[in-house]
């Protein structure tokens, strides 16, 4: 039955880490015409958030369910069964997860499909081409701006397979007032990012510079915002947390470490400061000054390549005279940041064409461009690795289970934060 016969729009969405997940269950609502709240899915795995991690999200009061990838299958199959088919699917995951999940969905041959969602968190500025096309089979991938959807059709139609899926809208989680200065407050953020940059060397020297620019303006509140703590993982892995770093610095007092929502933070930052992180695009958002480090190098590995043109590029030498880079007008009206006032209307586009799958008497047959003939020697890893196996027995889940699920995930991040450090540095001597 589409569901523009019922009332309600039931929709699911699945998500691999805490930032995924933010992205999900906002684009959720901003994309569908629900009343209620998605049904949220964590995926298990290596970067399964904590609890913590979920509620500084601030997305939603009810938490997601943590599952595998045939535990989810299982519950879009059983809740057609019941009658409570999910009418849209939001695959708020990385690529290969997303073309194994709509290979998951094909052989599950429901006989009403949900309408299958997915996009990207925030800048795309690695694999966009192999990310891209496994994506592709979902009937609408949302690209965050002109500029995104514009690559987005280049690729897809640059190798045969249809671009019609792509939909231009926006970041879900763009918002809040517009900056405005306060008498006795200058506060700058730095946004910290798990894996940019990714040596020691390089961010031991970012935090070292944070700390310096904080002696030399002490009127100043200069704030490191972090992303999770030790032993949380978030959608790229931390080798080197910058607060394991500052255990052997002595900052001055205006100098601090902070977690929470990042919307919040913005609410008292005067000048945000990162290397490439997505909350440059929420800090423009609300015309709040922005700055692009250069200091460890403008490279496609640090993502700070995409803010060429920008107008954000400069550097801690600069930063500490007091030069705050001026953004470029045109650049920001192609990045989707939408300080216009247009951000209301930005996802019109991806809600109408929703609506309108919604309505069709059926949905046509889910066609990935990666398939047994177009990548014969690929496909079949990438499936194997996810074990999407839904006739398999169902593991009963215990106390015990669950002890050694964590016990397991606590060695594994021990072992990237902790071993492969030492071990690397072994290798190098």
């Amino acid at each position: 039955m589409p569901a523009s016969t019922r009332e309600a729009v039931r929709v699911a969405v699945l998500a691999d880490s805490d930032t995924r997940w933010k992205w999900g269950a906002l684009t959720a609502r901003r994309i569908t015409s629900a009343t209620a709240e998605p049904t949220g899915f964590v995926l298990r795995g290596r970067a399964t958030p904590t609890a913590r991690q979920l509620t500084e999200t601030g997305v939603s009061t009810t938490a997601p369910r943590e599952v595998t990838g045939a535990d989810f299958l299982r519950e879009v199959r059983d809740a057609e069964t019941r009658g409570e088919g999910y009418d849209v699917v939001v695959l708020a995951l990385v690529g290969g997860t997303v073309r194994a999940v709509l290979q998951g969905l094909a052989d599950l041959a429901l006989e009403r499909r949900p309408v299958i969602v997915t996009g990207y968190v925030g800048v795309v500025y690695e694999k966009l081409t192999d990310g891209l096309l496994l994506r592709h089979g979902a009937d609408v991938v949302l690209a965050n701006s002109r500029h995104d959807a514009e690559r987005f059709r280049d690729v897809y139609e640059g190798v045969g397979a249809g671009a019609d899926a792509v939909v231009e809208a926006a970041l879900p989680f763009l918002g809040g007032a517009p900056h405005t200065p306060e008498a006795g407050r200058d506060t700058l953020v730095f946004a910290a990012q798990p894996s940019v940059p990714a040596t020691r060397a390089e961010r031991a020297y970012v935090l070292r510079r944070l700390i310096g620019h904080a002696r030399l303006h002490p009127g100043r509140e200069v704030l490191l915002k972090l992303r999770s703590k030790p032993g949380e993982h978030t959608t790229h892995l931390e080798e080197f947390p910058f607060q394991k770093l500052a255990r052997t610095l002595d900052p001055p007092p205006n100098f601090r470490l902070v977690y929470g929502h990042m919307g919040e933070v913005l609410d008292r930052t005067d000048l945000l400061v990162t290397v490439s992180s997505t909350a440059a695009l929420e800090a423009l958002h609300r015309r709040i000054p922005t700055a692009i480090l250069t200091d460890v190098g403008v490279r496609e590995a640090l993502g700070n390549h995409h803010f060429v043109g920008s107008g954000l590029l400069t550097s801690f030498d600069r930063l500490d005279k007091g030069l705050a880079p001026v953004p470029d007008e045109t650049w920001l009206a192609r990045q989707g940041v939408a300080s216009d006032g247009s951000y209301e209307s930005a996802f019109d586009a991806a809600r109408d064409r929703v609506a309108a799958l919604l309505t069709l008497p059926a949905l046509p047959p889910i066609t990935p461009y990666y398939t047994a003939e177009t990548a014969p020697g690929y496909l079949p890893g990438i499936l194997a690795r996810h074990r999407l196996d839904v006739t398999a027995p169902e593991p009963r889940e215990s106390g015990l289970r669950r002890v050694v699920r964590e016990a397991a995930r606590g060695a594994y991040r021990h072992g990237v934060q902790r071993v492969a450090p030492v071990i690397r540095r072994l290798g190098e001597l």
